[in-house]
């Protein structure tokens, strides 16, 4: 294997590793109302055909380059994710069939890697100079990295429930990256550099806020 074959996978590999932590919090919190016995499915599943779909859109990248607003709209979304995921607390599991809270985590395990894989679908298209069997050996390697990670999220949400705000936050974080690597708002962004700070930390505080707030309500509605 040639030296710059192996240098590329390592950096592939390195690349997946570093931006897949917020992948492992969304399928934490995606399957963590699930019954212990679907968790694994619901990871494997997911993070399965999460694989397949970011092989296709990074051979795809270079035109997604030309999307207008892409990461602006990747954001956006990725904060309606973090709302969502903070403030579904999986009441009435039992009437719900577990077929469609099955799939209801997958679904959202597949769509949150598809936004927040934008940075990391481009990076990694960079660093595999067009050669697409870098990318798949870089995702297979690190894969199972990720979805151990996500495995260790799990216990520790379990016994620690307010961790549940600290993974929304950091997704909110994320989506406040992301819009400020829209590069046609790039301009107003160098014109304003403060943004650089305030809009990531202006996210978390914008979803942890109106999040808590929501299930406050919900809990006092459900003891009236």
């Amino acid at each position: 294997m040639e030296l710059d074959f192996l240098m590329s996978v390592l950096v592939i590999i390195g690349i997946d590793i570093v931006l897949g932590g917020d992948n492992a919090i969304v399928i934490a919190l995606a399957s963590r109302n699930l019954p212990v016995q679907q968790r694994n499915t619901a990871i494997f599943i997911g993070t399965g055909l999460a694989i397949l779909i970011r092989i296709l859109l990074t051979i795809v990248a270079v035109y997604l380059l030309k999307i207008p607003f892409l990461q602006l709209v990747g954001g956006i979304l990725l904060l309606f994710i973090a709302y969502n995921l903070l403030t579904d607390d999986g009441d009435d599991l039992s009437n719900i069939k577990a077929g469609a809270t099955l799939g209801a985590a997958i679904r959202t395990i597949v769509f949150a890697d598809i936004v927040m894989g934008f940075d990391n679908i481009l990076a990694i298209a960079g660093a595999a100079n067009g050669h697409i069997i870098l990318v798949v050996l870089g995702l297979l390697v690190s894969v199972p990295i990720i979805v151990w990670g996500s495995k260790i999220i799990l216990t520790l949400m379990e016994r620690f429930s307010s961790l549940v705000y600290v993974g929304a936050g950091i997704l909110a974080y994320t989506a406040g990256t992301m819009m400020l690597h829209e590069p046609r708002l790039a301009d107003f962004f160098t014109k304003y550099p403060i943004v650089d700070y305030a809009l990531p930390i202006g996210m978390v505080i914008l979803v942890l806020l109106v999040g808590y707030t929501m299930n406050q309500i919900k809990m006092k509605k459900a003891h009236q």
